[in-house]
């Protein structure tokens, strides 16, 4: 049976920590130089229904690095922009290539392609998950934390993709996961109902962003108003008032707490340029961690 990565719910802790491993071993690689061809021969579609800067690039490069070929597919230059069904593309792009990688926006549309799909299928960003981006927070945590357990992690925000994400990780790896969230912008209830069955106590949602930060090892945080959603910014910079990740919040997390951000960033809005540039920010290295952990999992599905 194809495994796909559309969801970290889909996997285990184990699973999970597999691939994470598999791409702290693949950066230090690629670091001291060392080839790693493990799709040499391989085709990936990668293909993009939403603009893209670090998912494309670290797909594009992490393929070719494991000896592999990426193919970028824009919707808008093929027929599935023209109105092909999700199910006739991905049977036939399942008779060229080795894997896909999808970013677009609802879950249903990669859920569906790889319910078609011959070859793995894998969740580049949706409007409800950001798998791949949680990985690389993840390893980012782990080298400077050591671990990414016992931690206490605070997101700062909309209750947006990356957050309910966040949220399977909290359940998945039984880590504190404090959410805040303005009224009206929470997280998919669905996402928080599954997890707080899986790992009771481990996640709280509050609409005080003070309350979430306070004693917090990690920080993360994101735009205000996502892909999508632009006609909503002004209304969102009245509604998130006070969400602002400046240096007074930061203060009332712990002195070597780390700020996460998957960019694009807002500097002045969602957070301050004096703490994306702070010492307690580890942005770039998280950024950086995109090509790592997706070629971990693309070496894991693609066979």
């Amino acid at each position: 049976m194809t495994k796909h990565f559309l969801a970290l719910h889909d996997f285990s802790e184990i699973e999970l920590n597999g691939m994470l491993t598999l791409a702290r071993e693949l950066k230090d690689k690629q670091k001291r130089g060392v080839p790693h061809r493990l799709l040499e021969g391989k085709s990936v579609a990668l293909i993009f229904e939403k603009a893209s800067t670090r998912t494309r690039i670290s797909f594009e490069v992490g393929v070719f690095q494991l000896g592999g070929h990426g193919l970028f597919i824009s919707s808008g230059t093929s027929q599935m922009g023209r109105g092909e069904p999700i199910k006739d593309s991905a049977r036939v792009m399942a008779r060229y290539c080795d894997g896909v990688m999808i970013r677009t926006f609802g879950q249903e549309i990669v859920d569906e392609f790889a319910r078609y799909s011959d070859v793995p299928v894998i969740n580049g960003l949706t409007d409800l998950f950001h798998p791949c981006q949680i990985m690389a927070d993840l390893l980012t945590v782990i080298e400077h934390k050591g671990s990414c357990k016992e931690l206490v992690y605070a997101w700062v925000g909309d209750g947006n993709n990356m957050a309910n994400t966040w949220i399977e990780a909290a359940a998945i790896f039984g880590f504190e996961l404090r959410l805040a969230c303005p009224q009206g912008y929470q997280p998919d209830a669905a996402v928080m109902a599954w997890a707080q069955a899986k790992a009771p106590g481990k996640i709280t949602l509050t609409n005080d962003p003070k309350a979430a930060v306070t004693g917090a090892d990690v920080i993360n945080t994101d735009v205000w108003a996502s892909m999508g959603q632009e006609d909503e910014q002004k209304q969102r910079e009245k509604d998130f008032t006070g969400y602002c990740l400046d240096d007074a919040l930061l203060a009332l997390a712990k002195a070597d707490c780390i700020v996460l951000h998957c960019l694009p960033a807002h500097r002045g809005e969602e957070i301050s340029d004096s703490v994306i540039e702070g010492k307690n920010s580890v942005v770039w290295d998280e950024a950086e961690n995109r090509l790592h952990v997706q070629k971990a999992i693309m070496a894991t599905l693609i066979k």
